[in-house]
């Protein structure tokens, strides 16, 4: 019996995926050529819109404030819900300073890059690790625009392979990943597939960035993360113990002013100990820990607007 024909998609469907492709891609091309005050103005204007219009991304982003905010106050005080508020409408400012530099990254030079970057503390540790021969495993939280960490790595030599969410409609995707491509990055998204291109990442010596703050796919590592049980994603701690890569925590900040600043930590210890899941769990703790500092230096750049702990709505 003839299998029955697949439905070709509906040609409004189409030209809406074509539209939203040509919309984003022309949004971009102008943010990346015009002022960077003027672009920063704009995209600030609009994610202020945003805040002040609420809805369900600032009542999660204010969600997880709170516990940002909650974790250093001392004898389980709670923050004042106006303070948790003003610093959640911030993130706003920040999320719209990461896409118009995001935007306009894929059109700086070379000399614009390093102009607006600087690497506070850590360098030491990213050179050490790198020459070992055995590539890096970059683990990032949500944090500032790692994006201009990634392209003055290639500038210098230590090309990242990074996985990313996939963009819909495809041609979207597509474009994204030849950006970055331009830029010495190279994306792959998250899926099958995406294992593979990573341990030949490492085994040609080169760095493998892992947004790490938050489990997308569902099957994450039990984790306390500011004071209370959820799941991270293990894939950083496993790659590191699978492969004796060694395991770097890194953050980017947006800032002071319109510079990126990057901090590397210490490699964390990947020292086998137990059964490979004992120490991908407490690896992943470390991980966490480390997150929680990186994020209590500045909450504000901390862009995470959907539920990341069991407790909070779906």
């Amino acid at each position: 019996m003839a299998a029955a024909p697949t439905a070709a998609p509906a040609p409004d469907a189409d030209w809406r995926a074509t539209v939203h492709y040509l919309t984003y891609r022309s949004l971009g091309a102008a943010m990346g050529h015009m002022p960077l005050p003027l672009a920063q103005g704009v995209a600030r204007g609009v994610a202020r819109f945003m805040a002040l219009r609420g809805g369900p991304a600032l009542a999660m982003n204010e969600r997880h404030m709170r516990r940002v905010l909650a974790s250093e106050c001392v004898d389980g005080v709670e923050p004042d819900p106006a303070l948790v508020r003003r610093w959640s409408r911030r993130t706003f400012d920040s999320y719209a300073q990461y896409w118009a530099d995001g935007a306009r990254l894929p059109y700086e030079a070379e000399a614009g890059v390093r102009a607006r970057w600087r690497l506070e503390q850590g360098e030491e540790h990213l050179r050490a690790a790198f020459a070992r021969g055995r590539g890096i495993v970059m683990a990032l939280p949500h944090v500032g625009s790692w994006e201009w960490g990634g392209y003055w790595l290639a500038l210098e030599g230590m090309p990242m392979t990074a996985v990313v969410e996939r963009l819909e409609p495809p041609q979207l995707f597509e474009w994204f990943v030849a950006q970055r491509a331009a830029m010495g990055l190279t994306a792959v998204p998250l899926g099958e597939g995406s294992s593979g291109a990573l341990l030949r990442a490492l085994k040609e010596g080169e760095i493998v960035g892992l947004v790490s703050d938050r489990d997308l796919v569902g099957n994450g590592v039990e984790v306390e993360f500011f004071g209370e049980r959820t799941t991270l994603p293990g894939g950083a701690a496993t790659l590191a113990l699978r492969t004796g890569a060694p395991l770097v925590p890194v953050v980017v900040y947006s800032g002071p002013g319109n510079w990126h600043t990057g901090v590397v930590h210490a490699p964390v210890d990947t020292a086998r100990r137990g059964s490979l899941r004992e120490d991908i769990a407490r690896v992943t703790q470390a991980l966490a820990q480390v997150f929680e500092e990186d994020i209590r230096r500045r909450p504000e750049q901390w862009h995470l607007y959907q539920p990341n702990w069991p407790s909070d709505p779906r």
